[in-house]
C-alpha cells in the first residue's frame, strides 16, 4: 500500500509540475501578445494622429511637438521621413539606422479604406473650413431643427462634422433640417471649385455636368444626356472617380504632403526579443521541479507511514483472533475511514465472542437436555438387568416415554437446523383460521381439562400458508401457555384477518414474564425458571421454533406482558 501510494503520488506530482509549466508557458505567450496587442494599438494611434495633422495642415513645419508627445506616451521611437527617406522629424535623434521597409505612408488624401471608403482623411476640409460666425448660425438653425424633430415626437441628436458644421442625428431629420444642410458662402465657393473640376473631368469622358452637394454626393445639372444617349447614375462608378479625383485637387494645397512613418522600439529595434529560456534559466526550472518532487516523495512517505500504522494494528488483531483469542480488538482513536474500520472490527470482534458464548452454551443445553431421558433409560435398563427390576407393562411404557421425549427433542432441533439452513420447506394452501383454532382447541382439550384450566377458540377467515407448520405454531404456543397456567385459569386461541395480513393470537392467565426476561423468550434453551425442572418447563426449544417457523412465513413474532402474575400474550402476524 505505501508503494502505490508513493506511485500514485508521484504521479499527481509530476502532472501537477507538467500542469504548472504548461500555465506559465500560456502566460507568457499571452503576454507577448499582449504586448505585441499594445504595439499594434499604439501604433494604430500615431498613424491616426499624424493622419489627423496633416489634414488639418499644408506641412510638417510643426509636427515636432505632436511627434514628441506621441513618442513619450506610447513608449515608441516615431520617425518621419519624406518619400526619398529624408528625415522630417526624429523622436530619438542620432538612434540606430531605419527599417528597411516603412510602417505606413501618412497622406491626408490616400488613407486606408478602413478609414475612409473614397481614401481620403475626413479631417481634410481644406476651404470648407467654416468661420466663428457661420459656427454660431448654424448652431442656431440645428438646435431649431432639433427642436422640430422631438416636437414630432422622434428623438435626435446633433453631432459635429470636422468642419465644425452641425448635423442632425435622426431618422426625421429631413423634414426638419432642410434650411441648416444648405451650404453658407464659403462653402457655396468650395463646392462650385469642386464642381468645375469634377466637370473639367467628365468632359474629357463625354459625360454630362454635375453638381456637387454638402456630402459628396452628385446629381446631373441637365437633362442633357451623354453622347451615348444615356445619362450616368447616381452609381456610375466614373462620376466618383471624378468627384474624388476633384477633391483630390481641391485639397491638395491644404494638407500636408506624403510621408514615411517608421515606428519602432526604443533604441531602434523594430520588434521585442522573442521569448526563449537560456541555459541558466532551464537548470533553475529543472532543480525546481525535482525540488518539489523530492518533498512530495517525503511528506507522501511520512503521511504513508501515519497511514499503514493503524492497518498494521488492525492486521496483528486479526492475527490474534486467528489464533484463538476470542477477545482479541485494537484501540485507535481516529475519526476517519480507519478509525471507522478499526470501530467495525472491535463490533464484529465482540460479536463473535458473544457467538462463541452462545454456541457453548448451546452445546451445554443440549448436553445437559439429553442426558436426563438418557440416564433414565440407562438407570431402568441396568436395573432390569440385574435383576432388581422387573420389565414389566409400566416400566416399558415409562422407557418408551423417556424415548419419546429424546425423540421430540432431536425433531425440534433437526427443525431449527433446517431454518438456520434456509431448507426448511413451506407446502403452501389455503388453511382456514376458524378450523385452525378448532382443531388446536380439540388437540389439547384433554390435557387442559386435566389441569383445570378453561381452553377458549375463536377464528374466521382464511390465509395462505404451510398447514402443518402452521399447526405447529399454534401447538407450541398453546402447549407454553398450558404449562404456564395454573387451575382455574384460561388459555384463548384468536386467528382472524385483517385487511392484508393474519393475526394470530394465544393469551393466558398464567404466571407471566417479566420485563427483564422478555428480550429472551425466544431464545434457544431459555427458561424463566432457572432450575430447568421438567415439572416446570420443557427443553426450552418450543418458542425458538415458532419464531423460525413465522420468519419462514414472513410474518414477526412477539410478546406481551405487563405484569408478572397476570398472564402473556404471544402473538404472531403473517402476510395473507
Amino acid at each position: 500500500m505505501l508503494a502505490r501510494l508513493l506511485a500514485v503520488s508521484i504521479v499527481v506530482a509530476a502532472c501537477s509540475i507538467a500542469a504548472t509549466a504548461w500555465l506559465a508557458i500560456q502566460t507568457t505567450s499571452v503576454a507577448i501578445q499582449q504586448e505585441q496587442g499594445q504595439a499594434i494599438s499604439s501604433g494604430n494611434r500615431i498613424y491616426e494622429d499624424l493622419v489627423a495633422y496633416a489634414a488639418r495642415h499644408p506641412s510638417w513645419d510643426g509636427v515636432r511637438t505632436e511627434v514628441s508627445v506621441l513618442a513619450q506616451e506610447t513608449g515608441r521611437r516615431i520617425v518621419l521621413t519624406d518619400q526619398n527617406r529624408r528625415i522630417i522629424v526624429d523622436s530619438e535623434p542620432g538612434g540606430h539606422a531605419l527599417p528597411v521597409s516603412a510602417s505606413a505612408g501618412v497622406d491626408a488624401l490616400s488613407v486606408d479604406q478602413s478609414f475612409a471608403p473614397d481614401r481620403i482623411s475626413p479631417s481634410a476640409i481644406g476651404p470648407y473650413a467654416l468661420s466663428q460666425d457661420d459656427i454660431a448660425f448654424l448652431s442656431g438653425l440645428a438646435q431649431r431643427a432639433l427642436d422640430c424633430v422631438r416636437n414630432r415626437g422622434a428623438v435626435g441628436t446633433i453631432t459635429e462634422l470636422p468642419s465644425g458644421r452641425p448635423r442632425i442625428q435622426s431618422p426625421d431629420a429631413a423634414n426638419c433640417a432642410k434650411t441648416l444642410n444648405q451650404p453658407v458662402k464659403s462653402e457655396q465657393a468650395a463646392l462650385e471649385q469642386l464642381d468645375g473640376l469634377v466637370n473639367e473631368c467628365l468632359s474629357r469622358q463625354h459625360l454630362p455636368p454635375v453638381a456637387v452637394d454638402l456630402d459628396f454626393s452628385w446629381q446631373v445639372q441637365t437633362a442633357q444626356a451623354a453622347p451615348s444617349g444615356v445619362a450616368p447614375d447616381r452609381n456610375d462608378q466614373r462620376v466618383q472617380d471624378c468627384v474624388t479625383t476633384g477633391r483630390h485637387e481641391q485639397l491638395t494645397p491644404f494638407v500636408a504632403p506624403a510621408a514615411l512613418l517608421f515606428v519602432t522600439s526604443p533604441g531602434g529595434s523594430v520588434t521585442p526579443s522573442t521569448f526563449d529560456l537560456s541555459a541558466g534559466n532551464k537548470v533553475r526550472i529543472g532543480l525546481a521541479a525535482g525540488g518539489v518532487l523530492a518533498v512530495t516523495i517525503l511528506i507522501t512517505v511520512l503521511a504513508g507511514r501515519r497511514f499503514t500504522r493503524p492497518l498494521r494494528a488492525l492486521t496483528a488483531a486479526a492475527q490474534r483472533m486467528r489464533d484463538g483469542d476470542v477477545n482479541a480488538s485494537v484501540r485507535i482513536r481516529r475519526r476517519d475511514e480507519i478509525g471507522r474500520l478499526a470501530g467495525a472490527f472491535n463490533d464484529m470482534a465482540a460479536s463473535r465472542a458473544q457467538v462463541e458464548r452462545l454456541r457453548t452454551d448451546l452445546i451445554s443445553d443440549i448436553a445437559h437436555e439429553l442426558r436426563t431421558p438418557l440416564s433414565n433409560i440407562r438407570g431402568w435398563l441396568e436395573a432390569t438387568q440385574d435383576g432388581v427390576s422387573e420389565p414389566d407393562e409400566a416400566l416399558i411404557a415409562s422407557l418408551l416415554e423417556e424415548a419419546v421425549l429424546l425423540q421430540h427433542i432431536i425433531d425440534d432441533l433437526q427443525d431449527l437446523a433446517q431454518a438456520d439452513a434456509g431448507t426448511l420447506r413451506l407446502h403452501r394452501e389455503p388453511v382456514s383460521l376458524a378450523e385452525l383454532t378448532a382443531q388446536a382447541c380439540a388437540a389439547h382439550r384433554a390435557r387442559a381439562d386435566a389441569a383445570g384450566i378453561e381452553l377458549r377458540g375463536d377464528g374466521d377467515g382464511e390465509i395462505s400458508a404451510d398447514p402443518v407448520r402452521l399447526r405447529q405454531v399454534v401447538d407450541n404456543l398453546v402447549t407454553n401457555a398450558i404449562r404456564h397456567t395454573g387451575p382455574g385459569g384460561v388459555v384463548r386461541i384468536e386467528a382472524r384477518r385483517e385487511s392484508k395480513h393474519a393475526f394470530v393470537a394465544v393469551s393466558d392467565t398464567g404466571s407471566g414474564i417479566a420485563s427483564e426476561d422478555l428480550p429472551h423468550v425466544f431464545d434457544r434453551f431459555w427458561r424463566a425458571e432457572k432450575s430447568r425442572s421438567r415439572q416446570t418447563g420443557g427443553s426450552g426449544l418450543g418458542l425458538s421454533i415458532v419464531k423460525k417457523l413465522v420468519e419462514a412465513h414472513g410474518g414477526t413474532v412477539g410478546v406481551d406482558s405487563v405484569v408478572v402474575g397476570e398472564g402473556s400474550r404471544f402473538w404472531v402476524r403473517l402476510p395473507g
